[in-house]
């Protein structure tokens, strides 16, 4: 059995603690605590609503949990947190912060009403290219000749509450947990500690750690919670050893397939090549007889 340092305490999982325990209210300032120390400002939480991921299904593997809060100030954070890769990831996060910003628009309602929303991606799998372990990504307008940003006019900052015009937009967080190195240099480091490891050191002092201390243990869970736990476990184990077992198989089929499948896929490409030449030229020897119609009927009709 793996031994832990006594000086560290080990809980349940934060996608667990997502998916069942912070939705109730009593648990918001563990989020609150997270989303404060992330996005470098007191955070309250109003209110989290149902997300698609959140409903139970027979099939559900537990790869994916999403959460959508909406802060005091009636802005939406938007938390996703995933194990498996997807090559699209990076448009998903596009997809959800628009489709956000338009299911919270009332149709009729004037612009200054849209939403503020930030996208908080929680990811176990290599995103991208990149070293670092947390990414913000957020909107500028900048001058292609002085390369001054545009900021927002005196009657703007007074009405939206911003400086620049890019404060409006969407705001995006990566968390590349594996990245991390484990060396805690800040409050945000403890959490990302706790999210790579499940466990919180008693040095440990980040907004929210101490009632994540105190909620996020297993024996606070009742006997079905905790069945329902130990089988997302299992769950997730047999997904991410059938991914490493995937891609272990392909580079040794690709080994000994590569050449052959290169080879097919080229013959492939070729005769889709000459396939989509071939109805050019059918394509532009219909428009030559359209157009010759065309003129025929044109001189018809003078005379």
């Amino acid at each position: 059995m793996e031994q832990y340092p006594p000086n560290e305490r080990v809980l349940i999982s934060f996608d667990y603690a997502l998916k069942r325990l912070l939705r109730n209210k009593v648990n918001y300032d563990v989020l609150e605590g997270f989303l404060s120390e992330l996005l470098k400002t007191n955070i309250f939480v109003k209110n989290i609503g149902e997300s698609e991921s959140n409903k139970e299904h027979a099939t559900d593997k537990y790869n994916r949990v999403d959460l959508l809060v909406e802060d005091g100030i009636g802005e939406i954070i938007l938390i996703e947190l995933q194990f498996t890769a997807e090559l699209d990831y990076l448009h998903r996060m596009l997809f959800g912060t628009s489709k956000t910003i338009t299911e919270y628009m009332v149709q009729g309602a004037e612009y200054v009403n849209v939403k503020k929303v930030y996208s908080i991606s929680i990811v176990y799998f290599d995103l991208g290219q990149g070293d670092d372990y947390i990414y913000h990504g957020k909107t500028h307008f900048i001058g292609l000749h002085k390369q001054d940003e545009l900021r927002l006019s005196a009657s703007q900052r007074k009405l939206f509450d911003r400086e620049a015009a890019g404060d409006i937009y969407p705001e995006y967080y990566i968390l590349k947990i594996n990245n991390f190195n484990d060396n805690t240099k800040d409050s945000l480091d403890e959490w990302i500690y706790f999210l790579k490891h499940n466990k919180i050191k008693d040095e440990f002092n980040a907004k929210g750690l101490d009632k994540a201390r105190e909620i996020l243990t297993r024996n606070n869970l009742t006997p079905e919670e905790q069945k329902s736990y130990d089988y997302m476990l299992r769950l997730r184990s047999e997904d991410l050893s059938a991914v490493a077992t995937s891609k272990y198989e392909g580079r040794e089929e690709g080994r000994e397939e590569g050449r052959e499948e290169g080879r097919i896929e080229r013959e492939k490409l070729i005769q889709e090549l000459e396939k989509e030449r071939e109805e050019r030229k059918k394509l532009v020897r219909e428009h030559e007889i359209l157009l010759a119609e065309i003129a025929q009927l044109k001189q018809n009709k003078q005379k």
